[in-house]
């Protein structure tokens, strides 16, 4: 109730129905039906949320729909604002994509394309962000061995100090911690091979499978951005289209899809130097190895540990494997592309 008089005294939107819609990592969302059949997709954010922040974001969002990135429509207030707040409560609300479905199903098909050439669009258009332009930094940087030695340590020692049940993922956490922090001396040898510098750039900041929105074999809807900083365009690239999923579900795929969806985001954004695109799965690949998520969470949220959440923990280790076993490969793959 709260949340419809506030659509209709700020945002002159009337509705004939609001209902709960897809949890967010820290938003409750709903979706409203307006009395003319119009649908809107509603965040509400928690106390305490750095509103001004929300804003970068949202006009982030805007900035990459008026390139032509298939992103939600921003719905303004009655004064103009892209956030409205009113009795201890803030909303964003956009347009409501249909009959989409995220990508956290995996890629497949056409898709590999269709999500390359996007995000290569996406990457184009941020490029020219008033924040600055693009800019090379170390590789060690993206792929931080050392501060991920230092993070590992440290989680290791809160186990140490509050040591978990001897079964479930609270101890796998614990074990995977520890295997982590032994293989770093070989992860680092391994992205020894990175080319000196990547470029980095304002990018979406959060481009997960969840926040990539599919409609058939194309890209429907980006959501969810960031505020806009610089980071790897490499990285991101590799976190969509390289998720632990897609590469766990199809064993004979992922390479040939990432050839696609390498060669689609070039022919998109061909400003990005084929050596960053070569290093896409050592990348990511580096990135896996070098995380500590979801291993602390047991201790920093326990409330977070789900199901969901303890499978895709899973499935991130395990693909870290499968990256690193067939990276020569891939890596010779894309070599062929980027002839």
């Amino acid at each position: 109730m709260v949340v419809a008089r506030l659509l209709a005294l700020l945002y002159r939107i009337t509705p004939a129905a609001v209902s709960q819609g897809p949890s967010g990592t820290a938003t409750r969302n709903y979706l409203a039906e307006d009395r003319e059949g119009g649908r809107w997709f509603v965040k509400a954010y928690p106390p305490g949320t750095d509103v001004a922040e929300e804003r970068r974001a949202l006009a982030l969002g805007e900035m990459t729909r008026r390139g032509g990135v298939p992103v939600p429509g921003v719905r303004r207030t009655v004064t103009g604002d892209v956030i409205a707040s009113a009795g201890g409560l803030s909303v964003s609300v956009a347009q409501y994509v249909a009959d989409a479905q995220t990508a956290e199903g995996g890629l497949s098909g056409g898709r590999w394309a269709s999500v390359g050439e996007t995000v290569g669009r996406l990457h184009r258009v941020l490029a020219c962000h008033p924040v600055g332009p693009p800019r090379p930094v170390a590789s060690r940087a993206v792929c931080d061995v050392a501060r991920a030695g230092r993070r590992l340590e440290e989680l290791l020692a809160r186990w140490s100090a509050a040591p978990p049940a001897p079964e479930g993922f609270a101890a796998w956490c614990a074990q995977t911690a520890e295997q982590r922090r032994a293989a770093l001396p070989e992860v680092a040898a391994r992205l020894e091979k990175l080319p000196a510098t990547v470029m980095t750039q304002v990018v979406h900041g959060d481009l997960a499978s969840p926040n990539l929105l599919l409609r058939g074999e194309a890209v429907a809807a980006v959501i969810d951005f960031r505020p806009p900083s610089h980071r790897s365009a490499a990285w991101e690239l590799g976190r969509i289209v390289l998720d632990p999923r897609t590469v766990l579900a199809r064993p004979d795929e992922w390479i040939p899809g990432l050839a696609r969806a390498v060669g689609a985001y070039r022919a998109a954004n061909p400003r990005l130097p084929a050596e960053d695109l070569l290093a896409v799965p050592r990348v990511a690949a580096g990135y896996l190895a070098c995380s500590v998520y979801p291993l602390s969470e047991p201790l920093n949220d326990p409330a977070a540990v789900t199901p969901a959440l303890e499978a895709y923990g899973h499935a991130r280790h395990e693909a870290a494997g499968v990256l690193w076993e067939r990276l020569d490969e891939a890596e010779e793959v894309l070599r062929d592309v980027l002839r």
